[in-house]
């Protein structure tokens, strides 16, 4: 059933065509957006789709989701900053399950800018992810900007290796924030790889949510998820433009200013690895 859909998604088009649809990428105010949670709920019950809350290396945003016991199909879940850059998506079918994941292995490895990077590289997120009932996307995996946040980006500045995306469950082949063909390169890495496919808008202001979505027949949580990991699900959404993409940047980076030296610091040590090979290529086209 995989397909991907550059298109706005058309909420009741797809109801009737017996789907569910859900924003499977999307901050709260739990982390680095202004959106509070029954906001993101009451806009997504009025337009009748599901969301996955994945605040940054937080939890707490979910978890009130759930404790408003909203009719919503919400996915617990998370976006994890690794040490080497890449931004890694893992969604559990419990609460219980994601708080002992939380709690075990994000949560003690923070660090002094909450949002961004932890201590643990992405082999050691994708590994730790394989002892617990949940699914494992590589999120917008060609990065943003300059910036080394996706996996693949980081297998082509050869500071990990291919072998990597083999930990995966499912790459995020359409993600609002990026550009088109970046977009459509993910949903050939999902093709090449033979990965199951997700969405999202990577949203943080409330009127991002639901520019893309992740579709299948299930009505649950459980089945949500279970028909990523069989690849019966299909995606359908386009990028935002650049005013929108602006917009939510400058709100975003409010959230980091009184974070600023630690997120320096961490955005230099994830930048380093790449400036070096680069440094490293042009010596030795040089030397040719």
């Amino acid at each position: 059933m995989q397909k991907i859909i550059f298109e706005k998604p058309d909420i009741e088009q797809i109801n009737r065509h017996g789907l569910k649809a859900a924003d499977m990428h999307y901050h709260t105010n739990h982390s680095d957006s202004p959106t509070r949670v029954k906001d993101a709920l009451k806009l997504a019950k009025q337009k009748s789709f599901g969301l996955a809350i994945t605040d940054h290396n937080q939890i707490s945003g979910v978890i009130e989701a759930y404790e408003l016991k909203t009719d919503v199909l919400v996915i617990p879940g998370m976006e994890i900053s690794a040490r080497d850059g890449p931004h890694i998506l893992v969604y559990f079918y419990t609460i219980p399950e994601l708080k002992e994941f939380y709690e075990q292995y994000i949560h003690k490895n923070k660090r002094k800018s909450p949002y961004l990077a932890i201590t643990l590289t992405t082999q050691e997120i994708v590994e730790k992810t394989e002892d617990f009932n949940c699914i494992t996307v590589a999120a917008h995996p060609y990065g943003y900007l300059l910036f080394n946040k996706g996996v693949q980006k980081c297998v082509e500045a050869e500071y990990l290796n291919q072998e990597i995306i083999e930990y995966f469950d499912a790459i995020e082949v359409i993600c609002a924030g990026m550009v088109r063909n970046l977009n459509i390169k993910a949903a050939d890495l999902a093709l090449a790889f033979e990965k199951g496919i997700t969405g999202g808008s990577d949203g943080h202001l409330l009127r991002d949510l639901g520019h893309v979505v992740t579709c299948t027949h299930a009505e649950d949580v459980d089945g949500f998820l279970t028909d990523i990991m069989q690849r019966r699900s299909m995606v359908i959404g386009r990028e935002k433009n650049f005013v929108l993409k602006c917009a939510m940047a400058s709100v975003v980076l409010t959230k980091y200013i009184k974070y600023t030296a630690p997120s320096l610091r961490i955005h230099y040590e994830q930048n380093m690895p790449r400036v070096k090979r680069m440094g490293e290529r042009a010596i030795r086209r040089i030397k040719r």
